[in-house]
């Protein structure tokens, strides 16, 4: 499918910042350049290690113009075609301080997910030629942003996944869900999962073909920026928000996956989401439990069915089907919302405990499916 264009705006994301510049010491001989310069103002000054295989990699103090001890992260370059085990090592052997592995253009087979679980981590590709592939039968998620266990034991922060695409492989694998009954048993096999980290971002990335869902935040995610995300033919989802906060998602491209192009639910709430364009996906945006959000610049195309289907969380009982305590969505403000050719309804809120969510300021609308008659929104 021929993409479409997306107009870029401007956005201040919350970038990780690693304090402090350090040397760097190897324990084995590689091609040590010393550099100085700035890495999206994430680095005032890094050291660069090019290697081929993954070595041991240790930070050294060393004094700065004022004679005090500081430590510089590391920049690791990886090798194109390195396995998931590599990439994995390259990310684990960076100083405590932080650092940067870099992924070249390239075929990358991911086997097993390549975590970023200690604070200060990037994982960096060259754009659209680093491709990360999951092998067939490998049933795991591609990257985990945050420690990879079933609930996290500590909030991971300043950490960023840019410039690369994701394959998930979803025909060839035979499982949601990782590692079956062991640990990270609950974790889905999406193309990024993010969980328990803060101060974080993602940048120009593409999750495609995942066995779940594209890009996931789940498990208390807070001030994550996303910017630039293109995600299709995911299982379910394209993005996928749980437990999020304070985030922002700016510039998204999300189409043509089976379930939604955004799923909120179990508490996402006091976000924005602002230049999207959401096409050919079951629902464009399905949301409960998610309140005080703002969505600006939403265009919703071609939707088998709803455009926007807000709804009150509810959970089986012997009783039938019972509200769930602070499941409503509630004071949610959309701005400049476009839905058209939707199969169904275009702005759907399904129960009367969702209230206060506004539509505003010169809204678009070609709505085939028209609203929904019971809508309780505010237009």
């Amino acid at each position: 499918m021929k993409k479409r264009a997306i107009p870029i705006k401007p956005v201040q994301p919350f970038l990780p910042q690693i304090p402090g510049q350090a040397a760097l010491s190897c324990y084995t001989p590689l091609v040590v350049v010393e550099t100085n310069f700035n890495q999206s103002g994430i680095f005032p000054a890094v050291s660069v290690i090019a290697a081929f295989l993954m070595l041991a990699v240790a930070a050294a103090e060393v004094p700065d113009a004022r004679g005090e001890s500081v430590v510089k992260p590391a920049l690791v370059v990886v090798r194109a075609g390195a396995t998931s085990a590599e990439i994995q090592q390259a990310l684990d052997v960076l100083p405590a301080s932080g650092g940067e592995v870099v992924l070249p253009a390239g075929n990358f087979e991911i086997s097993r997910p390549v975590a970023l679980r200690r604070n200060n981590q990037i994982l960096r590709g060259a754009g659209p030629a680093t491709v990360l592939r999951l092998e067939d039968d490998a049933n795991c998620p591609v990257i985990i942003m945050g420690e990879p266990v079933n609930q996290p034991h500590r909030t991971v922060n300043h950490l960023l996944v840019s410039g690369l695409c994701i394959d998930g492989n979803r025909f060839h694998q035979r499982s949601e869900l990782w590692q079956g009954t062991r640990e990270g048993s609950e974790i889905r096999n999406n193309g990024i999962t993010v969980q328990d980290v803060s101060d974080s971002a993602v940048k120009d990335v593409t999750c495609a073909h995942c066995r779940s869902g594209g890009l996931v935040t789940t498990l208390g995610v807070r001030r994550l920026t996303v910017q630039n995300l293109e995600a299709f033919d995911n299982e379910f989802d394209g993005l996928a928000c749980y437990s999020t906060a304070d985030c922002q998602f700016v510039n998204l491209y999300l189409h043509d996956n089976p379930c939604a192009g955004i799923s909120l639910d179990l508490s996402f709430d006091h976000n924005s989401v602002t230049n999207a364009v959401l096409t050919a996906n079951d629902l464009g945006i399905f949301m409960r439990a998610s309140c005080d959000n703002r969505f600006q610049d939403i265009s919703i195309l071609r939707s088998r069915h709803f455009g926007v289907f807000i709804a009150q969380a509810d959970t089986g009982t012997p009783q039938g089907l019972q509200p769930v305590a602070h499941g409503e969505c509630t004071g949610n403000l959309f701005m400049h919302l476009n839905a058209t050719n939707c199969g169904g309804p275009a702005f759907h809120i399904n129960d009367s405990t969702c209230t206060n969510n506004v539509v505003t300021e010169n809204v678009i609308t070609a709505f085939q499916g028209g609203l929904a008659t019971d809508t309780y929104a505010t237009f």
